[in-house]
């Protein structure tokens, strides 16, 4: 019985990982169960009995390789919480730039399918997934913001962040998985020095965010009243 429930888990395993490899080379739509059994070298039966649909193996195949990424890349980037907010920002943006330049990266090639051709179906998972990741750099940037901004002014700075790590290497990289350069996308020879751009890029615009609120602030205080500008916005 016991090699019986082993043989099980590692046939499990094999279609989780198969099914990973081929989601992300042609997308959920092109792919059959035949190739995905054929390939693990298994039969249709194992995957009703693991999975019980197609559906539900796409599923479970991206958790499967979001979490083995978020494993081989902690999301703090190895930088202790008890860190000042800008290490850990660093350790962040490392985390999520090494993660999603992972040429074994299957996660962000499922990603790049759905995007091209949308299923729907990861919809509820990534809000599961993803959330967290999400609201772990919300709150990191609420915290270098202060907590007189505003929330779209700190969801507009967390997406910026986002932005610049994402941004490159969807432009660089194909949906058949290449990137430009050998070290990652768009010949970004130094990832290392690239996160540390992202990093101070941000801080200074999350610094200077900041300081316009404080001084808006003061002037509100101080009863003046802030000039209209043309684009309708205003400023002290």
């Amino acid at each position: 019985m016991k090699i019986s429930r082993e043989g099980a888990a590692k046939t499990r395993q094999s279609l989780l990982t198969t099914a990973g490899e081929i989601f992300g080379e042609k997308g959920y739509r092109e792919t059959t169960i035949a190739e995905i059994c054929r390939r693990a070298g298994t039969n249709i039966a194992a995957v009703n009995y693991h999975f019980g649909s197609k559906q539900a193996l796409y599923i479970e195949a991206w958790r499967h390789a979001f979490s083995e990424s978020i494993q081989a890349y902690p999301p703090s980037g190895g930088v202790s919480g008890d860190a000042p907010p800008e290490e850990r920002l660093r350790g962040q943006v490392r985390a999520i730039l090494r993660r999603i330049t992972d040429r074994n990266n299957r996660e962000f090639l499922f990603m790049q399918r759905e995007m091209a051709n949308p299923t729907g179906l990861l919809e509820e998972v990534l809000r599961e997934e993803i959330s967290p990741l999400q609201q772990r750099t919300e709150a990191l940037v609420r915290e270098l913001l202060g907590v007189m901004i505003p929330e779209q002014e700190a969801k507009f700075c967390e997406l910026s962040i986002i932005s610049q790590c994402m941004n490159p290497v969807v432009a660089g990289r194909g949906l058949g998985g290449k990137t430009g350069g050998r070290n990652g996308p768009l010949d970004i020879e130094d990832l290392e020095a690239y996160a540390d751009h992202v990093v101070n890029f941000s801080l200074a615009g999350i610094r200077a965010v900041r300081k316009a609120w404080e001084e808006r602030n003061r002037s509100k205080k101080a009863g003046r009243p802030s000039v209209s500008l043309k684009d309708g916005s205003r400023r002290p």
